[in-house]
């Protein structure tokens, strides 16, 4: 194990043990593989299963599994019309499984999430049965608006390329606390503990993963 690998497992059982503190339940895993590996296993066949945006996700693999037809999976990108789109979210905030990643978590064990239409947020605040929240160590910060301040200024330009939104970080890289139409920072989250408990779950990754 690298010096690196050790000092993101000590952190990360700091993490856990405040996130415990928070009614979230902490996991830590040193690779992708093994965290996927454990998800898998603690989640029943035949779960309604759905996501927010999160390239993590896509990285480590958990959006081919959850949507290979051993679950019932609800696709947020299907619907075409207002009606569809109503249908299809009423049966997200319904669901077993809600998988998400966060923008930041800081070594007390707060969630720093920012959204541009806001239902991956709102999954998290209320919904969903069990919301599943799959993280790389590079995500830690050491406090909230060290967190806000990763997400503006890390996060924010590969996600609006990503999605191709036309803002000022697109064309400098900078955050420019814009209110532009396609401004993807309209939502700021501070989840500090959770009301229901172990209805959270944070799976810490000891990789780099993401924004």
């Amino acid at each position: 194990m690298s010096p690196k690998q050790e000092a993101y497992e000590t952190q990360a059982q700091t993490i856990i043990k405040n996130l415990k503190k928070r009614n979230i339940e902490g996991y830590y895993f040193p690779d992708a593989k093994s965290c996927v590996e454990h998800i898998l296993s603690i989640m029943p066949e035949g779960s309604t299963v759905t996501n927010g945006g999160s390239v993590t996700n896509q990285e480590i693999g958990i959006m081919d599994a959850i949507s290979s037809g051993r679950y019932q999976f609800i696709d947020r990108m299907a619907p075409k019309t207002p009606a569809e789109q109503k249908e299809t979210y009423a049966k997200i905030v319904s669901a077993d499984y809600f998988f998400m990643s966060t923008n930041a978590i800081t070594l007390d064990g707060e969630l720093i999430n920012i959204d541009g239409a806001g239902n991956r947020v709102a999954c998290l605040i209320h919904g969903p049965e069990h919301v599943m929240i799959v993280t790389g160590m590079n995500k830690v910060v050491s406090d909230v608006d060290s967190g806000i301040s990763r997400v503006h200024s890390m996060a924010a330009v590969p996600n609006v390329k990503r999605l191709n939104k036309k803002t000022p970080c697109h064309e400098t890289g900078v955050c420019a606390d814009c209110l532009s139409p396609d401004c993807i920072c309209n939502h700021t989250v501070i989840t500090r503990r959770s009301g229901v408990p172990g209805r959270i779950k944070v799976f810490l990754i000891g990789e780099e993963l993401g924004y």
